[in-house]
């Protein structure tokens, strides 16, 4: 066993994960070894290829099950960049987890929600005009992964272009970066890859028509019912 991978005796699949029908049995064990060699860091670095060894499959099966798990929230993949931002490590954070791990990935498990709240806040202490300029500038204090979501999204400006835009356009985007930058760091990370522009601007305008005392706090609570089917 490579020093870098060692396990635990234990390894742990929550019930969320024992009775997903949406899972196949392998993709089960793999998240119980991810969980396993997570103990400790807090993260899993092992590469395709060591579960490849283990499960006696290919790096390339391994790499379809790890993406199917991230797809239904039950992982984080982190992918840590060089200057010359190539792919230097992957890490591996459980994101339903019924204990809390020594290095706990920073946004909220559900599971441990109460205790972990104000250790939230904390890591996404930015505030809204700060986090416009980083993103605007390209900052490395923000996780390159946000930036792709905003170039999904098409929220991604440049400073000649934010020139010709109206002071309430801009307003509306730092909010909206904001909100999305706040759902990314909390319980509810998973329904970016759902979000849609067009939807994301036209809550915005629903939210601010309610004028709630809390905008931002509303905007968020409307997206999260919007793409999880909650009622409000």
């Amino acid at each position: 066993m490579n020093e870098e991978n060692q396990i635990s005796y234990y390894s742990v699949i929550p019930a969320t994960v024992r009775y997903d029908k949406n899972l196949k049995a392998s993709e089960k064990l793999l998240y119980g070894e991810i969980t396993s060699l997570t103990n400790k860091k807090g993260f899993c670095y092992a590469k395709n290829k060591y579960f490849a060894n283990l499960y006696e499959c290919t790096p390339h099966t391994v790499s379809r099950w790890i993406s199917h798990l991230e797809k239904l929230g039950y992982i984080k993949i982190e992918l840590i960049r060089d200057k010359r931002n190539e792919i230097k490590e992957r890490r591996i954070y459980i994101r339903d987890n019924p204990y809390v791990q020594k290095n706990t990935y920073p946004y909220v498990l559900k599971s441990t929600y109460p205790m972990y709240k104000k250790v939230q806040e904390n890591n996404i202490n930015i505030n809204k005009d700060d986090l416009f300029f980083y993103t605007v500038n390209c900052s490395e204090k923000i996780e390159i992964e946000f930036y792709e979501i905003l170039n999904k999204l098409e929220f991604l400006y440049t400073k000649s272009i934010l020139s010709y835009m109206q002071t309430d356009k801009i307003e509306m985007l730092k909010d909206i970066i904001y909100v999305l930058y706040d759902i990314y760091n909390g319980d509810f990370s998973y329904i970016l890859s759902m979000v849609n522009r067009n939807v994301l601007i036209s809550l915005y305008t629903i939210s601010k028509e309610h004028t709630p005392e809390d905008l931002l706090n509303y905007y968020k609570r409307t997206i999260i019912n919007k793409y999880t089917n909650n009622s409000s």
